[in-house]
Protein backbone atom coordinates (compact mmCIF):
# COMPACT_ATOMS: atom_id res chain seq x y z
CA UNK A 1 0.00 0.00 0.00
CA UNK A 2 1.38 3.40 -1.00
CA UNK A 3 1.58 6.29 1.41
CA UNK A 4 -1.21 8.04 -0.53
CA UNK A 5 -3.47 5.01 -0.02
CA UNK A 6 -2.72 5.21 3.70
CA UNK A 7 -3.54 8.92 3.73
CA UNK A 8 -6.91 8.68 2.02
CA UNK A 9 -9.10 7.64 4.99
CA UNK A 10 -7.81 10.62 6.99
CA UNK A 11 -8.25 12.91 3.98
CA UNK A 12 -11.86 11.82 3.46
CA UNK A 13 -12.64 12.21 7.17
CA UNK A 14 -11.20 15.77 7.21
CA UNK A 15 -13.94 17.15 4.90
CA UNK A 16 -11.89 20.12 3.68
CA UNK A 17 -12.50 22.58 0.84
CA UNK A 18 -9.63 23.01 -1.65
CA UNK A 19 -9.46 25.76 -4.28
CA UNK A 20 -7.97 24.91 -7.68
CA UNK A 21 -7.26 28.22 -9.47
CA UNK A 22 -6.25 26.88 -12.88
CA UNK A 23 -9.66 25.95 -14.24
CA UNK A 24 -8.47 26.60 -17.79
CA UNK A 25 -6.48 23.34 -17.58
CA UNK A 26 -8.27 20.08 -18.42
CA UNK A 27 -6.03 18.24 -15.92
CA UNK A 28 -7.45 20.42 -13.15
CA UNK A 29 -11.00 19.66 -14.28
CA UNK A 30 -10.26 15.92 -14.25
CA UNK A 31 -8.56 16.14 -10.84
CA UNK A 32 -11.47 18.09 -9.36
CA UNK A 33 -13.92 15.48 -10.60
CA UNK A 34 -11.83 12.58 -9.27
CA UNK A 35 -11.34 14.29 -5.89
CA UNK A 36 -15.09 14.87 -5.63
CA UNK A 37 -15.92 11.31 -6.69
CA UNK A 38 -13.54 9.88 -4.06
CA UNK A 39 -14.79 12.25 -1.37
CA UNK A 40 -11.31 13.68 -0.81
CA UNK A 41 -12.47 17.29 -0.55
CA UNK A 42 -14.99 19.82 -1.76
CA UNK A 43 -13.21 21.33 -4.79
CA UNK A 44 -13.70 24.90 -5.96
CA UNK A 45 -12.38 25.62 -9.46
CA UNK A 46 -11.51 29.13 -10.62
CA UNK A 47 -12.00 30.28 -14.20
CA UNK A 48 -14.13 32.39 -16.48
CA UNK A 49 -17.17 30.64 -18.00
CA UNK A 50 -15.37 30.44 -21.35
CA UNK A 51 -12.23 28.96 -19.81
CA UNK A 52 -14.18 26.38 -17.83
CA UNK A 53 -16.28 25.39 -20.84
CA UNK A 54 -13.19 24.91 -23.04
CA UNK A 55 -11.37 22.85 -20.41
CA UNK A 56 -14.48 20.74 -19.75
CA UNK A 57 -14.78 20.02 -23.48
CA UNK A 58 -11.17 18.81 -23.55
CA UNK A 59 -11.65 16.74 -20.40
CA UNK A 60 -14.93 15.24 -21.57
CA UNK A 61 -16.72 15.98 -18.29
CA UNK A 62 -18.53 18.93 -16.70
CA UNK A 63 -18.13 20.30 -13.21
CA UNK A 64 -21.87 20.86 -12.88
CA UNK A 65 -22.52 17.16 -13.39
CA UNK A 66 -20.55 16.52 -10.21
CA UNK A 67 -21.95 19.52 -8.30
CA UNK A 68 -18.52 21.16 -8.27
CA UNK A 69 -18.54 24.92 -7.82
CA UNK A 70 -16.85 27.05 -10.49
CA UNK A 71 -15.96 30.63 -9.51
CA UNK A 72 -15.27 33.40 -12.01
CA UNK A 73 -12.42 35.23 -10.29
CA UNK A 74 -13.00 38.32 -12.47
CA UNK A 75 -16.60 38.98 -11.42
CA UNK A 76 -17.52 36.91 -8.35
CA UNK A 77 -19.34 38.79 -5.54
CA UNK A 78 -16.61 37.91 -3.05
CA UNK A 79 -14.09 39.91 -5.11
CA UNK A 80 -14.64 43.14 -3.17
CA UNK A 81 -14.06 41.49 0.20
CA UNK A 82 -10.94 39.69 -1.01
CA UNK A 83 -9.50 42.83 -2.62
CA UNK A 84 -10.09 44.91 0.53
CA UNK A 85 -8.32 42.33 2.67
CA UNK A 86 -5.46 42.07 0.19
CA UNK A 87 -5.06 45.85 0.19
CA UNK A 88 -4.75 45.82 3.99
CA UNK A 89 -1.99 43.21 3.74
CA UNK A 90 -0.03 45.10 1.07
CA UNK A 91 -0.70 48.80 1.65
CA UNK A 92 2.48 49.14 3.74
CA UNK A 93 4.35 48.09 0.59
CA UNK A 94 2.75 50.93 -1.37
CA UNK A 95 -0.14 49.07 -2.98
CA UNK A 96 -3.29 51.07 -3.71
CA UNK A 97 -6.87 49.80 -3.48
CA UNK A 98 -7.13 49.92 -7.27
CA UNK A 99 -3.95 47.86 -7.65
CA UNK A 100 -5.22 45.31 -5.15
CA UNK A 101 -8.44 44.86 -7.12
CA UNK A 102 -6.57 44.64 -10.42
CA UNK A 103 -4.19 42.02 -9.03
CA UNK A 104 -7.03 39.74 -7.97
CA UNK A 105 -8.91 40.09 -11.26
CA UNK A 106 -5.83 39.40 -13.38
CA UNK A 107 -3.94 36.91 -11.21
CA UNK A 108 -6.09 33.95 -10.28
CA UNK A 109 -3.38 32.57 -7.97
CA UNK A 110 -3.78 35.66 -5.78
CA UNK A 111 -7.57 35.37 -5.81
CA UNK A 112 -7.30 31.74 -4.68
CA UNK A 113 -4.73 32.53 -2.00
CA UNK A 114 -6.93 35.28 -0.59
CA UNK A 115 -9.80 32.78 -0.42
CA UNK A 116 -7.56 30.62 1.74
CA UNK A 117 -6.37 33.58 3.80
CA UNK A 118 -9.97 34.54 4.62
CA UNK A 119 -11.11 30.97 5.32
CA UNK A 120 -13.28 30.61 2.21
CA UNK A 121 -11.17 27.54 1.34
CA UNK A 122 -8.97 25.37 3.52
CA UNK A 123 -6.09 25.11 1.07
CA UNK A 124 -4.92 25.77 -2.49
CA UNK A 125 -3.32 23.57 -5.15
CA UNK A 126 -1.95 25.11 -8.37
CA UNK A 127 1.12 25.26 -10.57
CA UNK A 128 0.11 23.10 -13.54
CA UNK A 129 0.38 26.37 -15.49
CA UNK A 130 1.73 28.99 -13.04
CA UNK A 131 5.47 29.11 -12.35
CA UNK A 132 6.90 28.21 -8.95
CA UNK A 133 7.96 31.84 -8.54
CA UNK A 134 4.40 33.03 -9.08
CA UNK A 135 3.11 30.40 -6.68
CA UNK A 136 5.54 31.41 -3.94
CA UNK A 137 4.86 35.12 -4.36
CA UNK A 138 1.11 34.55 -4.16
CA UNK A 139 1.45 32.43 -1.02
CA UNK A 140 3.83 34.85 0.73
CA UNK A 141 1.84 37.98 -0.14
CA UNK A 142 -1.57 36.57 0.77
CA UNK A 143 -1.17 33.78 3.31
CA UNK A 144 2.22 34.47 4.89
CA UNK A 145 4.28 32.19 7.12
CA UNK A 146 3.13 30.25 10.16
CA UNK A 147 3.52 31.62 13.67
CA UNK A 148 7.09 31.21 14.88
CA UNK A 149 8.46 30.47 11.38
CA UNK A 150 10.01 33.21 9.27
CA UNK A 151 11.03 31.17 6.20
CA UNK A 152 8.81 28.94 4.10
CA UNK A 153 10.40 25.81 2.61
CA UNK A 154 9.42 22.48 1.09
CA UNK A 155 9.55 18.78 1.73
CA UNK A 156 9.47 15.60 -0.32
CA UNK A 157 7.71 12.50 0.94
CA UNK A 158 9.88 9.56 -0.05
CA UNK A 159 7.77 6.39 -0.26
CA UNK A 160 10.47 3.73 -0.15
CA UNK A 161 10.49 0.55 -2.22
CA UNK A 162 12.50 -1.17 0.51
CA UNK A 163 12.18 -0.20 4.20
CA UNK A 164 15.14 1.32 6.03
CA UNK A 165 17.05 -0.95 8.39
CA UNK A 166 15.12 0.58 11.29
CA UNK A 167 11.83 -0.33 9.57
CA UNK A 168 10.62 2.98 8.15
CA UNK A 169 8.81 2.81 4.81
CA UNK A 170 8.48 6.57 4.45
CA UNK A 171 11.08 9.31 4.91
CA UNK A 172 10.76 13.07 4.58
CA UNK A 173 13.53 15.12 2.92
CA UNK A 174 13.92 18.91 3.25
CA UNK A 175 14.58 21.38 1.78
CA UNK A 176 14.83 20.10 -1.78
CA UNK A 177 13.07 22.80 -3.79
CA UNK A 178 12.84 26.29 -2.27
CA UNK A 179 15.79 27.65 -0.25
CA UNK A 180 19.14 27.46 -2.12
CA UNK A 181 21.58 28.19 0.70
CA UNK A 182 19.84 28.44 4.08
CA UNK A 183 21.56 29.93 7.11
CA UNK A 184 21.65 28.04 10.40
CA UNK A 185 18.59 29.98 11.55
CA UNK A 186 16.74 29.19 8.32
CA UNK A 187 17.62 25.51 8.74
CA UNK A 188 15.87 25.66 12.10
CA UNK A 189 12.70 26.86 10.36
CA UNK A 190 13.07 24.09 7.79
CA UNK A 191 13.46 21.43 10.50
CA UNK A 192 10.58 22.83 12.54
CA UNK A 193 8.21 22.87 9.57
CA UNK A 194 9.33 19.44 8.35
CA UNK A 195 8.87 17.78 11.73
CA UNK A 196 5.32 19.13 11.90
CA UNK A 197 4.72 18.08 8.27
CA UNK A 198 5.88 14.54 9.00
CA UNK A 199 3.54 14.26 11.97
CA UNK A 200 0.54 15.62 10.00
CA UNK A 201 1.15 13.84 6.71
CA UNK A 202 2.60 10.51 7.79
CA UNK A 203 0.82 10.34 11.13
CA UNK A 204 3.88 9.12 13.03
CA UNK A 205 6.45 10.61 15.41
CA UNK A 206 9.26 12.49 13.61
CA UNK A 207 12.93 11.84 14.35
CA UNK A 208 15.05 14.64 12.87
CA UNK A 209 18.64 14.30 11.64
CA UNK A 210 20.69 17.25 10.34
CA UNK A 211 22.95 15.83 7.64
CA UNK A 212 26.55 16.77 6.90
CA UNK A 213 29.79 15.20 5.74
CA UNK A 214 30.77 15.03 9.42
CA UNK A 215 29.41 13.14 12.42
CA UNK A 216 29.86 14.98 15.72
CA UNK A 217 33.12 16.67 14.85
CA UNK A 218 34.72 14.00 12.67
CA UNK A 219 35.46 16.78 10.15
CA UNK A 220 36.18 20.47 10.67
CA UNK A 221 34.71 23.06 8.30
CA UNK A 222 32.47 26.12 8.40
CA UNK A 223 29.77 24.16 6.55
CA UNK A 224 29.79 21.60 9.35
CA UNK A 225 29.61 24.39 11.91
CA UNK A 226 26.45 25.72 10.28
CA UNK A 227 24.72 22.35 10.49
CA UNK A 228 25.83 21.76 14.09
CA UNK A 229 24.56 25.20 15.10
CA UNK A 230 21.24 24.57 13.36
CA UNK A 231 20.77 21.30 15.24
CA UNK A 232 21.47 22.95 18.59
CA UNK A 233 19.16 25.87 17.87
CA UNK A 234 16.42 23.46 16.82
CA UNK A 235 16.73 21.55 20.09
CA UNK A 236 16.37 24.84 21.95
CA UNK A 237 13.29 25.87 19.95
CA UNK A 238 11.58 22.52 20.42
CA UNK A 239 12.29 22.64 24.17
CA UNK A 240 10.84 26.16 24.40
CA UNK A 241 7.73 25.06 22.48
CA UNK A 242 7.33 21.88 24.50
CA UNK A 243 7.76 19.68 21.42
CA UNK A 244 9.02 16.21 22.32
CA UNK A 245 10.81 15.56 19.03
CA UNK A 246 14.26 13.89 18.89
CA UNK A 247 16.83 16.02 17.04
CA UNK A 248 20.44 15.15 16.24
CA UNK A 249 23.27 16.61 14.22
CA UNK A 250 25.57 17.03 12.63
CA UNK A 251 25.52 13.42 11.36
CA UNK A 252 26.43 11.67 8.15
CA UNK A 253 23.70 9.93 6.19
CA UNK A 254 24.82 6.42 7.18
CA UNK A 255 24.82 7.36 10.88
CA UNK A 256 21.32 8.76 10.42
CA UNK A 257 19.86 5.74 8.61
CA UNK A 258 21.87 2.60 9.50
CA UNK A 259 21.52 1.49 13.15
CA UNK A 260 24.86 -0.33 13.28
CA UNK A 261 26.70 2.70 11.89
CA UNK A 262 24.77 5.08 14.12
CA UNK A 263 25.68 3.08 17.20
CA UNK A 264 29.35 3.24 16.22
CA UNK A 265 29.67 6.81 14.98
CA UNK A 266 27.10 8.53 17.16
CA UNK A 267 27.32 6.67 20.47
CA UNK A 268 26.04 9.55 22.57
CA UNK A 269 23.44 10.74 20.08
CA UNK A 270 19.67 10.53 20.45
CA UNK A 271 19.34 9.17 16.91
CA UNK A 272 21.31 6.08 16.01
CA UNK A 273 20.34 5.08 12.50
CA UNK A 274 16.59 5.51 13.00
CA UNK A 275 15.94 8.99 11.56
CA UNK A 276 12.84 9.49 9.42
CA UNK A 277 13.21 13.25 8.76
CA UNK A 278 16.40 14.27 6.96
CA UNK A 279 17.41 17.95 6.89
CA UNK A 280 19.94 18.77 4.16
CA UNK A 281 22.50 21.56 4.52
CA UNK A 282 21.49 23.22 1.24
CA UNK A 283 19.29 22.88 -1.80
CA UNK A 284 21.95 21.27 -3.98
CA UNK A 285 22.43 18.39 -1.55
CA UNK A 286 18.71 17.91 -0.96
CA UNK A 287 17.66 18.03 -4.59
CA UNK A 288 20.44 15.70 -5.72
CA UNK A 289 19.70 13.18 -2.97
CA UNK A 290 15.97 12.94 -3.47
CA UNK A 291 16.47 12.33 -7.20
CA UNK A 292 19.13 9.67 -6.52
CA UNK A 293 16.86 7.84 -4.06
CA UNK A 294 13.97 8.14 -6.53
CA UNK A 295 15.89 6.96 -9.60
CA UNK A 296 18.33 4.43 -8.18
CA UNK A 297 16.43 3.01 -5.20
CA UNK A 298 12.99 3.04 -6.84
CA UNK A 299 11.36 5.29 -4.25
CA UNK A 300 8.28 7.30 -5.14
CA UNK A 301 8.77 10.99 -4.43
CA UNK A 302 5.71 13.10 -3.57
CA UNK A 303 6.38 16.82 -3.71
CA UNK A 304 7.66 19.37 -3.44
CA UNK A 305 5.14 20.16 -0.71
CA UNK A 306 5.32 23.72 0.55
CA UNK A 307 5.52 24.11 4.32
CA UNK A 308 5.97 26.77 6.95
CA UNK A 309 2.99 28.76 5.61
CA UNK A 310 0.14 29.96 7.80
CA UNK A 311 -2.31 27.90 5.71
CA UNK A 312 -1.81 25.08 3.18
CA UNK A 313 -0.74 26.10 -0.33
CA UNK A 314 0.96 23.68 -2.69
CA UNK A 315 2.77 23.94 -5.99
CA UNK A 316 2.52 21.45 -8.86
CA UNK A 317 4.98 20.53 -11.56
CA UNK A 318 3.90 21.95 -14.91
CA UNK A 319 4.25 18.42 -16.30
CA UNK A 320 1.87 16.97 -13.72
CA UNK A 321 -0.96 14.57 -14.47
CA UNK A 322 -4.49 14.76 -13.09
CA UNK A 323 -3.56 11.97 -10.66
CA UNK A 324 -0.57 14.01 -9.48
CA UNK A 325 -2.95 16.87 -8.70
CA UNK A 326 -5.18 14.51 -6.74
CA UNK A 327 -2.17 13.36 -4.71
CA UNK A 328 -1.24 16.95 -3.93
CA UNK A 329 -4.84 17.63 -2.89
CA UNK A 330 -4.48 14.82 -0.33
CA UNK A 331 -1.28 16.35 1.05
CA UNK A 332 -2.88 19.80 1.21
CA UNK A 333 -5.91 18.51 3.10
CA UNK A 334 -3.75 16.84 5.75
CA UNK A 335 -1.55 19.93 6.11
CA UNK A 336 -4.65 21.81 7.21
CA UNK A 337 -5.35 19.52 10.18
CA UNK A 338 -4.74 20.83 13.69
Amino acid sequence: MSILDEMMPRVIAAKKTIVLPEGQDKRVILAAVKAADLGLCTPIVLGTPAEIAAAEAEAGVTLASKNIRAVDYTTDPMLGELAAAFYEKRKAKGMTEEEALKTLTTKRIYFGNMMVALGKADGLVAGSIASTGDMLRGAFHCVGTAKGIKSASSNFIMDLKTPTLSGDTTLMFADCAVMPCPTAEELVDIAHATALSYRKLIGKAPKVAFLSFSTKGSAKHELVDKVRMAAELTKQRFAELGLDIPVDGEVQADAALVPSVGAQKNKDGVIKGDANVLIFPDLQAGNICYKLVQRLAGATAFGPNLQGLAKPVNDLSRGCSADDIVGTICVTVLQGLD
